[in-house]
């Protein structure tokens, strides 16, 4: 079936990366914001119910591979707005819903980090903490945070890691954001001081409750953040292979016998990257695939979303190879601003981000262990 939100990102590819360069050391264009707001880009993740997509995973893999393609921080904005988006589209009761989307899906930022307290108080909670990498805030209209929940003194019971929203103007930004890569994401961090929290405007993080949409919201925010994880990754590499194949028709590097084209040193150094690329791409999706498909089947998918993790953290370190590849395939045409010279930067603050991090290694590779056989013949 065509995927008319992956004809609209393709459409904007030029114009993206037109900005791109300009919005070095800022934040995305306003222009761009408009343009994927205006393509319907923002709810490709969130529930039809409340205006959005609702895409499957392959289509939602890529939207955000072509966005990042085009520019790695306006896909990186791009899939932090869509899924704060979908997680309350689909995990919040009508009371709230009706507000968030009273003009359509909004634009979002926000930290899932459980980083602030929530005091219990009538109808919610009071919200203290200080947060990291609000990617797209400075054009959010919308905020989330993590935080624990204060057990008042002398109850029982244990903290609970809620998700919430909040309206922009709760947020007290730092505008602290100087970095390598990922520059016009304008991931600053920002405080949240004694702010009220409806309990309509929070969920459960790890055991959320879908009032709509289909079962993929059944794999919760883990699986449905690793998506937009993976599929910039796989972006931000296409473009690198994609700059490289160019540079080499003209390319001719000091010293060298004959020019990048004709050399079998360079076509080999391509065909291995492009095969890098093309191997972790496939995983992704049938990883990917398969914890649709569980969430179809109304299966426990926790294997299935553990091996998706893991393969979002190998897709984006392995990208972060590919793109070191072609940068120094390119020579010096990498070394000096432009498309080869953003991705090396992109990626590389993209391997600093949790869903890159071992934390997914290590839960996949307990997964291997338990479900091996008592020899290795046992094993399916």
């Amino acid at each position: 079936m065509p995927n008319p939100q992956l004809e609209a990102a393709r459409e904007l590819r030029p114009f993206i990366d037109r900005h791109a360069t300009r919005s070095e050391g800022r934040t995305i264009a306003e222009p761009v914001v408009r343009a994927l707001d205006d393509a319907g880009l923002y709810g490709v993740m969130t529930p039809r119910d409340v205006g959005g997509s609702e895409l499957s995973i392959a289509e939602l893999l890529d939207v955000y591979e072509e966005v990042s393609r085009a520019d790695g921080s306006t896909g990186w904005c791009l899939m932090a707005s869509a899924g704060v988006t979908a997680y309350f589209g689909a995990y919040s009761p009508d009371s709230f819903t009706s507000q968030l989307f009273a003009d359509g899906v909004p634009l979002a930022a926000g930290q899932f980090a459980p980083n602030g307290l929530g005091t219990p108080t009538d109808g919610g909670y009071r919200l203290t903490g200080n947060y990291s990498f609000g990617s797209g805030i400075a054009h959010a209209a919308w905020v989330g945070a993590g935080l624990f929940t204060v057990v008042p003194e002398g109850e029982d019971g244990n903290p609970q890691l809620l998700f919430c929203v909040t309206p922009a103007k709760n947020v007290k930004r730092q505008g602290n954001w100087d970095v390598l890569g990922l520059q016009a994401t304008a991931s600053e961090d920002y405080a949240i001081e004694d702010v009220f929290i409806p309990e309509e405007a929070t969920f459960d993080f790890f055991a959320p409750t879908r009032h709509r949409g289909g079962p993929l919201y059944d794999l919760g925010v883990l699986a449905l953040t690793a998506i937009g994880h993976a599929g910039f990754a796989l972006g931000v590499a296409r473009r690198a292979l994609d700059e490289l194949a160019s540079v080499a028709k003209t390319k001719h590097r000091m010293g060298a016998a004959t020019a990048l084209v004709d050399s079998e040193a360079f076509l080999l150094e391509l065909g291995r990257l492009e095969s890098r690329y093309r191997s972790v791409r496939a995983w992704v999706y049938e990883a990917a695939l398969a914890a649709e498909r569980a969430a179809v089947e109304a299966r426990d998918a926790a294997v299935e979303i553990n091996v998706l993790r893991q393969a979002t953290v190998y897709a984006t370190h392995e990208a972060s190879e590919v793109v070191r590849g072609a940068y120094l395939a390119a020579g010096s045409t990498a070394l000096r601003r432009g498309p080869i010279e953003r991705c090396f930067r992109d990626i590389h603050a993209g391997t600093q981000h949790f869903f890159a991090s071992n934390a997914g290694t290590l839960d996949f590779g307990r997964d291997v262990l338990t479900n091996a056989g008592e020899s290795a013949l046992d094993n399916d």
